[in-house]
């Protein structure tokens, strides 16, 4: 059915993924607006929903013969993209609060708890990028490599799952009535995700390799599937909701490494050159930066973001250079 636009099937089918993404960043909204939390939405709904294409990208690529540099690429532009343009730039527009207005005791409270959960994303994101840092010092992931990256994925959900029961439990309080519904809003999103993702890889696969280089895919991939992640940060920053914005682009990261990688790496061995090990260096100093932030100040100060935004820009530069 694509296919059959021609020459406009590339643009149409990047047209479907973009409206599929602002089909889910339409929900996630009427989910926050029905009650659920800013630190439950951004580290349990955002990033399974932010973070589709680039698992759907992983899995397409595995099941057509894809490179595994390509899905690293993608990954790693996507991690580093969240932790340096999509905090930094929102900061340096709107600023980020550390101190809520109404000092009031739970407000206050409900503030300090999610200080702490960032900071426990932020940690996560540390340790599993030095995971993969370890299990790549061999010079590729292996299939067993994998498994692990899974487990650590599903263990770290399982976490969460606990987490946000253990908070229900103790504030009362339960889902709306109508999250069987937002749920299957988000799926439909998710599917038209899937079907785009899935044509544009294959038709980029079919592209002379004299008009287009191979390696360009990842960073292409990479841009595209950024997209719903620079949506939703912005708009969330427009909305003064920095903790939103800054624990779904740590949890996406969580998406990214290991889930991603892991998912590749089952199907087909991905050799480890050395622009990743420099990639997860820059990932592991940005979360340790963030972390340090977060920790002392409470906030990332605009300056420290506009530093940020020099670091992705030199990831790009010695990436494609």
């Amino acid at each position: 059915m694509i296919a059959s636009l021609g020459a406009y099937a590339p643009v149409a089918c990047i047209l479907l993924f973009l409206l599929a993404s602002l089909l889910v960043v339409w929900r996630l909204e009427a989910l926050s607006g029905q009650g659920v939390e800013g630190t439950v939405l951004g580290t349990v709904f955002m990033p399974f929903c932010s973070g589709m294409g680039n698992i759907v990208f992983a899995l397409v690529l595995a099941m057509n013969a894809g490179k595994g540099e390509d899905v690293l690429i993608n990954c790693l532009f996507n991690n580093i993209t969240n932790f340096t343009l999509l905090i930094g730039g929102p900061v340096l527009i709107w600023s980020m609060a550390s101190i809520p207005r109404k000092k009031t005791k739970a407000v206050v409270l409900e503030h300090k708890m999610g200080r702490l959960s960032l900071s426990l994303n932020l940690v996560a994101a540390l340790f599993f990028s030095l995971f993969l840092w370890l299990l790549a010092a061999d010079g590729k992931l292996t299939r067993m490599d994998g498994f692990v990256l899974l487990l650590l994925f599903v263990f770290w959900q399982c976490f969460h799952i606990y987490d946000v029961k253990k908070t229900n439990l103790l504030k009362k309080q339960s889902y709306p009535l109508t999250l069987p519904l937002e749920v299957i809003l988000l799926l439909l999103g998710a599917a038209g995700v899937f079907v785009s993702t899935d044509w544009l890889v294959q038709w980029f696969q079919t592209l002379e390799s004299d008009s287009v280089p191979q390696h360009v895919l990842g960073w292409a991939s990479g841009v595209l599937m950024v997209l719903p992640n620079a949506i939703l940060a912005f708009y969330y920053g427009s909305k003064k909701r920095m903790d939103v914005v800054y624990t779904s682009q740590s949890g996406d990261a969580h998406i990214c490494i290991p889930l991603c990688i892991g998912l590749f790496a089952v199907f087909r061995d991905i050799p480890a050159s050395g622009f990743l090990q420099q990639s997860l260096l820059i990932l592991m100093g940005l979360c340790a930066a963030h972390l340090l932030f977060v920790l002392l100040l409470g906030k990332l100060p605009r300056v420290a973001a506009a530093v940020l935004l020099a670091v992705f820009g030199y990831f790009v530069w010695t990436g494609l250079v």
